[in-house]
């Protein structure tokens, strides 16, 4: 569909910022949480789709990026901080039942800390590609390429820093998957001025301290039945951001599934990935 949709547009104060959120539609909550340097924006593709099969779906800023301001000087960010803006938006938009999760890179990360520690708010959870390379056999040279990444952010400039990134994240099996077609939606291409602007925040303080960081495999283990890692068929190859799904299904026991696209398939492929997504929501 892709058409645009009426939303409503809130704020929520949360130790440390204030968060920007959208809302559509109506039904069980749908809480889709962006990745470092994107913001609710990315989920405007799928969004309408989403809320037209029967979900209230909530995206937002997340702390520190577009319009959710700090209180402070930026820092490096917590995974324990983004959990608890999820699990906060949670309790302000779905206080009485469990909801649904989605969580695209850093946004998975977070969705996964979320479901680790509150197993009884959520009644599944798909994590698209979470960059937590600490689960790998060998995890040590993509936790180079990403210290070498930031040290460039820093030393001369974004453009530097995501050239290296690309290198060092390998070749897709499948190229061309990642493509879209039929144009990217108005809302995400309104996003990419926003998401430029993030990128030093991004390189500088989420990208080390998220794919370093170290999942709770023992809580999500336990809740397994309310989890879905997931990848994109476009990741295929690029073994940081394909990887850690796959070995995280393996270590917790939950469910795996391919979503078209690739990193950002959302925005790539919306009506495939939505689609995708509601088949995934909708299984047993």
């Amino acid at each position: 569909m892709n058409t645009p949709d009426p939303y409503e547009c809130g704020t929520l104060k949360v130790p440390g910022a204030t968060l920007y959120y959208e809302r559509r539609g109506s039904g069980p909550v749908l809480l889709l949480i962006p990745g470092g340097g994107a913001d609710a924006g990315l989920y405007a593709g799928v969004a309408g789709d989403l809320a037209a099969a029967g979900y209230t779906v909530v995206s937002y800023d997340p702390r520190g990026q577009s319009r959710s301001p700090l209180d402070g000087p930026a820092a490096d960010h917590r995974v324990a901080d983004w959990g608890d803006d999820a699990y906060r938006m949670l309790e302000l938009l779905s206080p009485h039942e469990e909801a649904y999760v989605l969580g695209c890179s850093a946004g998975a990360v977070a969705a996964l800390d979320l479901l680790a520690r509150h197993p009884g708010r959520v009644r599944r959870v798909v994590a698209h590609e979470p960059p937590l390379v600490e689960v790998l056999e060998d995890p040590a040279p993509y936790r180079a390429v990403f210290a070498e990444v930031r040290e460039l952010a820093r030393t001369e400039g974004v453009g530097a820093a995501m050239a290296r990134m690309g290198e060092g994240m390998g070749e897709p099996e499948e190229k061309g998957e990642e493509e879209h077609g039929g144009g990217v939606p108005a809302a995400v291409a309104e996003m990419a001025p926003r998401m430029y602007a993030n990128l030093p925040v991004f390189l500088e303080h989420i990208l080390c301290p998220f794919t370093g960081s170290r999942p709770d495999v023992a809580a999500l283990r336990e809740a397994r039945e309310r989890l879905v890692l997931a990848a994109g068929r476009g990741s295929r190859g690029l073994v940081p951001l394909y990887g850690p799904a796959g070995r995280l299904a393996e270590l917790t026991g939950a469910a795996f599934a391919e979503f078209p696209g690739g990193h950002v398939g959302c925005a790539e492929r919306p009506a495939e990935f939505a689609a995708r997504l509601l088949a995934v929501l909708g299984e047993k």
